[in-house]
């Protein structure tokens, strides 16, 4: 069995830019001879975080939707996947909401001292975001990737890499770019063969 990766697409064009780089970071994991599960958070059915603190004491969230799975998949696998466009200097809202929820996570790890990763788990999960940005400055990802990686840090996962591409207003469409798919294919590949080696 390969190593298992939960690649997310936050964008909520399911077949935009964002999902070709994600589909084919995807492809180079599953050449990586990784298992490979794609969540489209636009279409799960979920709602921000209340704050009710229900997981401050328990291993799970009081509202009962698509998180309940979600949380239970996150705690086995082995690398994950991020892939958002940036919406207002920073990923977007869906996006946000659902890493939100992860206070479950949050509340287990830093207040009762019970991260929900098994130890041996947490020193060789790996996460990769991708992202795409219409505007051409040099700060454009700074608000997103910050999130991304306290993400990642809530949910135990190091922060191996990523690709951030700017001046998507110009470029306008990523296929007519092969080298940049490229890189998204060699980034997911190579983070593949890495958690493949910590599994064999």
């Amino acid at each position: 069995m390969g190593a298992r990766i939960i690649a997310v697409l936050g964008s909520p064009r399911l077949s935009g830019n964002t999902a070709k780089l994600l589909d084919e970071a995807i492809r180079g994991a599953v050449d990586a001879g990784c298992e490979v599960e794609k969540i489209e958070v636009t279409t799960l059915d979920f709602h921000a975080c209340r704050e009710i603190f229900f997981c401050r004491e328990q291993e799970a969230c009081a509202m009962k939707d698509d998180m309940t799975d979600i949380y239970r998949k996150f705690r086995d696998i082995d690398g994950v996947i991020v892939a958002s466009p940036v919406m207002t200097m920073g990923i977007p809202g869906r996006l946000k909401s659902f890493m939100d929820r992860f206070q479950v996570y949050f509340m287990a790890k830093y207040m009762r001292g019970k991260p929900m990763v098994q130890e041996e788990k947490r020193k060789s999960r790996l996460g990769l975001y991708l992202a795409i940005s219409g505007m051409n400055v040099p700060y454009v990802f700074d608000g997103a990737k910050l999130t991304v990686q306290a993400f990642f840090t809530i949910i135990d996962v190091k922060y191996w890499g990523d690709l951030l591409i700017r001046d998507m207003d110009t470029i306008q469409d990523l296929s007519t770019r092969p080298e940049l798919l490229g890189e998204a294919y060699r980034k997911g590949n190579e983070m593949g063969r890495l958690l493949q080696e910590t599994i064999t």
